[in-house]
This record gives structure tokens, C-alpha cells and sequence, in this order.
């Protein structure tokens, strides 16, 4: 139906003759829902919905693109001009990817284009993309196809098209382990980019705050629990209740928080340097050594914070009044421990990167992959909630695979204020628990840990949208 439905509106509009002003006032009337003469963003978004258009924030877009005037809408002319214009550049992108200059886009066309801009793309999934635009059955796509299918989508040249098919990192579970997000060039001139790391920031933090409880619980399961000291959820939170009252269950909340701007800007800011470093004209990269720049960016951004993450253990696990607060904790460690003991667990965190990362990222490209498969008809951008239970799913897999790293770097950091005879070093630790627990000590805590996930991931969605909005990225 949205297919049929698109042909019939726009399949009038192919042209830049003098008729062409006859099929752009034709579309512009079916747009202008209220007939005043102007179509606003609630009118080009229900007009972009109606068409099976679902891109985030392409109807803002498309309006601040054209709105000379700077009154929120676009009238006839504005809305003309906007589509000629626009018609060019698409006609641009349209040959750079026509090779052989034959009017047509084929399979192989798509795979080498995005080969260079570092995709490896099979050939099945080429031709996916390929059916997404594909109107007369050819499997080949035409000037005319490849108009309809852009013509109210915003991005104009190949990056911006492919886009549809990034991984947004925005979603915080308490563990920014995974690969940074990526911004385009006009993101980057534009206030776009700082924009949407501070909405992610700000989601991170209410997210983090919201399921910190169980992360307190989940870190007190990591390093009490045992065979013989056996702690439940519940039983745990009774604990903590009696022990501290109802705000003990916030207890390091502070520092996880505080911990996530250095954290994400260090993250982003090494991550465009490794990519320029690990790429041969500093723009074009493979997906393997993207997935290398993002592991090297996490290392980078979590050596410079350790000692934040430390405190976080520290101030998570206290007892009531052990100390009066981070500054306290972080004089006291240094005093009686020494620089050493802000880097206690240090290896196995940074070991725990990798196999996060890169099972994060497979994981989510099979998902995603399958989902593609299946529903390709009308979209080749899979939509913003199945992405969203893509991230969810495989993320949740990442931690599962890094998880006795995380567990051995929490024990490491809670025994280093232990005389140096008693503290073990990571192998021997590893053993310790192994012989007295068994494989699945190694799992201690990760109950409360997979109960934090779907809460976590919901209340970053809604607050990360909602910055979004507020900030003016998106309405």
C-alpha cells in the first residue's frame, strides 16, 4: 500500500520542464492538509508517513532545509525550489554510483561504492537494498526509481544515504563498552554532533540513576556473594535497607554518573584520531579497523577514567559512614594504598573490550541482517525500534561474553586495600573462584545485571528522544 501509494504522488513529479510545475503544486496540494498555502513539519511528516516515509526528523529537516523566510513552513515556491535543487544533488550521487554510465544502478554498483567508503557489503545484502528501490521488478534501479525513493529523504549524497544503516551507540546500561557513535561531516560543521552527545550524556545519567540499585546489588552479589554466602535479590536489598536505608541503594551512583562526560568525550574525540591514523587518506575505512579504532577509543577513554571507576567500587561497597564522601574516599585510598590501587583490576577491564565490542557489533549486524531478510519490501532502513531491540539484544550477549572479566576486575578493586600478600593477581583469582564455585562463580551477579537491561535501555530511548527534541535535533 505505502509503495502504490508513494508511485501515485510522486510518479508525476519527474521532470524539470515547465510541466514540472503542474506535478510539484499536485503534490504540494496533498501535502497542505489544511489548505493555507504552506505545508509545515506535523503536515510533511503525516504527508511522509502516509507515503511509508518513517525517517527520524526527515520532515524538520527538509523544512529548515528550504524555509527561506524562517517562518516553520514552506510555501509553494519554497517547496519547489527546495525539490529542484535537491533533485540535482540526488542526480549527482545517482551517477557516482551509475560505474559504467549505462542509467542504471546494479547490485554490484552498490557493493563497490560502499566498499570504498569502507562497508563490506555481500551480495545478497546489495541486492536487498537494491528491491528497496526497485519499483518495475528489474532488479536494477533507474534514474527515476532512485528520484522517487529520495526525493523527500534529506541526505543527498552516498554517506548520508547509508547512514540508514549505522549503528547509534546511544543507548547507556551502565557498561559504555561499545563502539562510538559516528558522525557525518555536515554533523560535525553543524551543532549537531555536541548535541547528541550531551542528549546521550543526559539519557546515560537519568538511565544509570534509575537502575542503580540493581548495580549496587549486582556489584555486592560480584564481590560477597560465594557456595557458602549464598545472597538472593531480595535478600540482598533487605541488607541494604537495614544496613543503610533507602538511600544506600543509590551508594557510588554519584561517581557513575559524574564519570560519564570524560568518559564519552575522551571516547569520541580518540576515536576520530584512530580512525585517521588507522586509515589510508583519513576519511575512507575498512570495517575491521573501525571496529580496531572503537576497541583502541575504549581503551583509551576507560585508562583515563579508571581511577573514577575504582572509586565507584569503593563508594558502592562502603558501609555507613566510611566515608563522607568521594573526595574523602579517593584521599583515604591514596593515603593508606598508594597511586597503585586506583588501577587495581585494570587488565582484565581493558581485556574485557574487546570481546564486548566485537560481539556486540556481530551480533547486532546478524540481527539486523535477519530482520532485513525478511521485511525488505518497502524500507531498506529497518526503523528505530527494531534497531532498538537489535542494540538491546546484543548488547546483552557483549556483556554476557565479558562478564567474568567485569567480575574479576570488581574483586580486584574492592581487595586492593588488602596487605600485597593477599592480593592475587588475575589468573590466580580467576582459579580461586573456578575451585570454590565452579564455572558459573564467574556469573555471580548477573542476575540483577540482565534485570537493569531492558529498564535501562527503555529509560535512555525515552530521555534520550526527549533531549533530542529539546535541543532541537529532531521534533
Amino acid at each position: 500500500m505505502y509503495q502504490s501509494l508513494r508511485t501515485f504522488l510522486l510518479s508525476n513529479a519527474r521532470c524539470w520542464d515547465a510541466d514540472c510545475e503542474r506535478s510539484y503544486q499536485d503534490l504540494f496540494r496533498r501535502l497542505d492538509t489544511n489548505k493555507d498555502g504552506k505545508v509545515d513539519v506535523a503536515e510533511l511528516r503525516e504527508g511522509l508517513k502516509a507515503m511509508g516515509i518513517f525517517r527520524k526528523g526527515a520532515a524538520q529537516k527538509i523544512v529548515l532545509s528550504g524555509d527561506q523566510n524562517k517562518d516553520g513552513s514552506l510555501d509553494f515556491n519554497e517547496f519547489t525550489k527546495y525539490l529542484k535543487e535537491h533533485e540535482k544533488k540526488l542526480l549527482l550521487t545517482f551517477k557516482s554510483l551509475d560505474r559504467n554510465n549505462d542509467g542504471r544502478i546494479d547490485a554490484s554498483e552498490i557493493q563497490q561504492s560502499l566498499a570504498e567508503l569502507g562497508m563490506a557489503l555481500s551480495k545478497e545484502d546489495a541486492l536487498k537494498i537494491l528491491q528497496s528501490m526497485d519499483i518495475d521488478g528489474t532488479m536494477m534501479v533507474d534514474w527515476n526509481e532512485w528520484r522517487e525513493h529520495f526525493l523527500l529523504y534529506p541526505g543527498h549524497n552516498l554517506e548520508q544515504i547509508i547512514r540508514h544503516w549505522k549503528h547509534t551507540s546511544v543507548l547507556d546500561i551502565g557498561d559504555s563498552l561499545a563502539i562510538p557513535d559516528e558522525f557525518t561531516e555536515d554533523e560535525k560543521r553543524s551543532d549537531d554532533w555536541w548535541k547528541q552527545l550531551v542528549a546521550g550524556a543526559v539519557a546515560g545519567a537519568v538511565s544509570r540513576t534509575g537502575t542503580a540499585p540493581l548495580d549496587r546489588m549486582k556489584v555486592l552479589m560480584q564481590v560477597h556473594s560465594s557456595k557458602n554466602n549464598k545472597i538472593s535479590v531480595i535478600g540482598g536489598f533487605k541488607q541494604m535497607l537495614i544496613e543503610g536505608g533507602v538511600m544506600s541503594l543509590w551508594r557510588g551512583n554519584g561517581m557513575n554518573v559524574l564519570k560519564i562526560a570524560p568518559e564519552t568525550a575522551i571516547k569520541f574525540m580518540s576515536y576520530e584520531q584512530y580512525k585517521k591514523l588507522l586509515s589510508s587518506d583519513g576519511k575512507k575505512i575498512e570495517t575491521h579497523k573501525r571496529f580496531m579504532a572503537g576497541s583502541l577509543a575504549g581503551a583509551t577513554a576507560q585508562t583515563a577514567i579508571y581511577p573514577m571507576e575504582v572509586l565507584k567500587t569503593r563508594l558502592t561497597l562502603r558501609k555507613t559512614g566510611q566515608y563522607s564522601g568521594m573526595f574523602d574516599c579517593a584521599k583515604m585510598i591514596l593515603k593508606k594504598e598508594g597511586v597503585k590501587a586506583f588501577y587495581k583490576g585494570y587488565v582484565p577491564n581493558l581485556l574485557g573490550i574487546i570481546p564486548y565490542a566485537g560481539i556486540d557489533l556481530a551480533v547486532y549486524e546478524s540481527l539486523k541482517n535477519t530482520w532485513l531478510s525478511y521485511h525488505t519490501k518497502d524500507s531498506a532502513n529497518p526503523g528505530v525500534l527494531v534497531l532498538l531491540g537489535c542494540g538491546t539484544i546484543s548488547s546483552t550477549c557483549g556483556q554476557l561474553a565479558s562478564y567474568p572479566l567485569a567480575l574479576l576486575r570488581t574483586r580486584m578493586q574492592a581487595r586492593a586495600s588488602l596487605d600485597a600478600s593477599d592480593q592475587p593477581s588475575m589468573t590466580s583469582l580467576m582459579k580461586t573462584i573456578v575451585a570454590k564455585d565452579g564455572f558459573f562463580g564467574l556469573y555471580r551477579g548477573i542476575l540483577p545485571n540482565f534485570m537493569k537491561v531492558i529498564p535501562a535501555v527503555s529509560i535512555s530511548y525515552v530521555v534520550y528522544e526527549y533531549m533530542k527534541t529539546s535541543l532541537g535535533i529532531s521534533k
